[in-house]
């Protein structure tokens, strides 16, 4: 008796949106080498990066947290906690130093007050709505998902809304900013972060083994035999590389991953492009602002970064042959969009980030407003799925 072995046919590729997402990525960064810097086309080139690790194993926050509501499952918070963990490793000595050759290092550092506590609560509200927090926008948008394209433009929106309103909310209570590196040390400050971080997934790995009985495990520190390209990839295997990537972002940009600072910069290129006197905003007076108003787009760090990521998951979407643009046209769905990309907007703006600049960076970081962040956001989250009902029905 003899067997035989049936082998699985590799993905068609979609040959079309390789071509265009490819030879966007590479004519962009040999246009950026030209116009702007060698920096700005790695940076550049590491969005795609980032764009395609997002992409081959879905990750992104909302998905994750939602799972952990409604199933009780927490494979992907601890992949993000250990993601996290990771990138403060290499954050908090980098931090420290200040400087790297030439280029001064920041941190995702920022104030924790009112503005932060209510912008982090509707932004988690507004990402189980909005179907995508804000790296997952991206990265669906560059899968083909119209729908999240729809997301992402009332999350333009709601962030030029919050720049209309940050001065207001920035002058309600808050404590000045908090680093855990400068007040405890390296040492201790990350110390502090990794324990933090390691009692999250250790909380939520008991609660999914009591609901379960076991725990679905972490695996793949490397994709399966011939999945490097075409994908899935682990969780585990694209949080590490979204962690490295990251600490490049710091050590070459001189700051961390940030998404959605871009959005409001995009709404007000075209608000001013339409006749709104954005320039005379408050916000936008204020120098750096004003600078990042004044210049192209493509001078923009995070808007570079962002325009890679969308490229990069398209890339990857192409390569997996599952790039399919389609949009849902239920009116709940279409509705959600709208109020979830409104609030994630908005929300950001006023917390000083999303999942990526406020929680990720923010707390490899070394922010205690990160945190404060995380923890807000889940709570808006957890209402968010609550609300999910309304729109798209049971």
């Amino acid at each position: 008796m003899t067997t035989a072995t049936v082998s699985t046919p590799a993905p068609q590729t979609n040959q079309g949106i390789i071509w265009l997402a490819g030879g966007a990525l590479f004519l962009g960064a040999l246009t950026l080498v030209d116009i702007i810097s060698l920096r700005m086309a790695l940076l550049f080139l590491i969005g795609g990066l980032m764009g395609m690790s997002l992409y081959h194993a879905s990750f992104g926050f909302t998905g994750g947290w939602r799972r952990f509501v409604e199933e009780g499952r927490s494979r992907a918070i601890r992949a993000q906690m250990l993601m996290v963990g990771v990138a403060a490793i290499g954050f908090f000595p980098l931090l420290a130093m200040g400087q790297v050759g030439e280029q001064s290092l920041v941190g995702a550092v920022a104030p924790i007050g009112v503005s932060v506590i209510f912008g982090a609560t509707i932004f988690g509200l507004g990402m189980q709505l909005g179907g995508g927090c804000g790296s997952g926008t991206l990265f669906n948008v560059g899968g083909g998902s119209l729908r999240m394209l729809v997301t992402l433009v009332f999350f333009i929106i709601g962030a030029l809304a919050g720049t209309a309103n940050l001065p207001y909310w920035l002058s309600l209570p808050s404590f000045e900013p908090i680093s855990l590196g400068k007040t405890f040390g390296v040492p201790v400050g990350l110390m502090i972060t990794l324990v933090g971080l390691a009692a999250i997934s250790v909380v939520v790995t008991l609660i999914e083994k009591r609901k379960h009985g076991a725990v679905e495990k972490l695996e793949g520190v490397v994709p399966a035999k011939g999945k490097l390209l075409t994908g899935p990839w682990p969780l585990l295997f694209a949080g590490l590389m979204l962690a490295v990537l990251n600490i490049l972002t710091l050590i070459i940009a001189g700051h961390p991953w940030s998404i959605t600072a871009g959005f409001g910069l995009w709404g007000a290129k075209i608000a001013s492009a339409v006749g709104i006197p954005v320039a005379e905003w408050e916000f936008w007076i204020w120098p750096g602002q004003a600078a990042s108003l004044s210049n192209s787009v493509i001078a923009d760090t995070v808007s570079v970064m962002d325009f890679g990521v969308i490229l990069g998951a398209a890339l990857a979407a192409g390569i997996a042959g599952k790039f399919a643009p389609k949009v849902d046209l239920r009116i709940g769905s279409l509705i959600a969009a709208i109020v979830g990309g409104l609030l994630m907007g908005y929300g950001a703006r006023l917390s000083f980030g999303c999942n990526i600049g406020a929680l990720f960076s923010g707390i490899a970081s070394g922010s205690v407003h990160g945190w404060v962040w995380m923890a807000c956001a889940f709570v808006g989250s957890f209402v968010g799925i609550k609300l999910r009902p309304l729109f798209f029905g049971k």
